[in-house]
């Protein structure tokens, strides 16, 4: 049995902590993080426990 370094997600915009974890050869890409504690989504990108927020402009109202 192998034990792997793992590490919680925390919320990039209120720093709770989500219910996802990584472990390190974990690879994500656009990823929608949503936290429970501020109700908020990011999207995120995350490779060796280096987590990216990717900014996304608001939706256009339409005239």
């Amino acid at each position: 049995m192998s034990t792997f370094d793992e590490k919680w997600v925390l919320c990039p915009i209120c720093g709770a902590k989500t219910r996802l974890r990584l472990l390190q050869r974990t690879v994500l890409l656009h990823f929608p993080l949503f936290c429970p504690k501020c109700r908020k989504e990011s999207i995120i990108n995350a490779q060796n426990f280096q987590i990216e927020i990717i900014d996304q402009p608001d939706a256009k109202t339409q005239c």
